[in-house]
């Protein structure tokens, strides 16, 4: 694929097509990785971002109760002594 460098303000750059950046999930940020004549980008994953706003909406609504019961919950801790 062959891209064209363009003027970014005092920087040149390049632009990814909509259908490659959905292609490899990059989403904010992407690793630049200078190997043996290669420039590499590699999409920069954040599977934990957003989380505590999801946590917090969670409690908000009552939807962070367990699934399950509690495992211990019948135990004899007497009997561990």
């Amino acid at each position: 694929m062959e891209l064209s460098i363009i003027q970014i303000g005092n920087s040149k750059g390049f632009r990814l097509s909509k259908t490659l950046i959905e292609k490899y999930n990059i989403k904010d940020k992407v690793e630049l990785i200078l190997e043996k004549e290669h420039i590499i980008l590699k999409p920069i994953a954040s599977p934990r971002k957003g989380w505590e706003e999801a946590f917090k909406e969670m409690n908000e609504n009552g939807d962070d109760q367990l699934l399950f019961n509690d495992v211990f919950d019948a135990e004899n801790f007497e009997e561990w002594n």
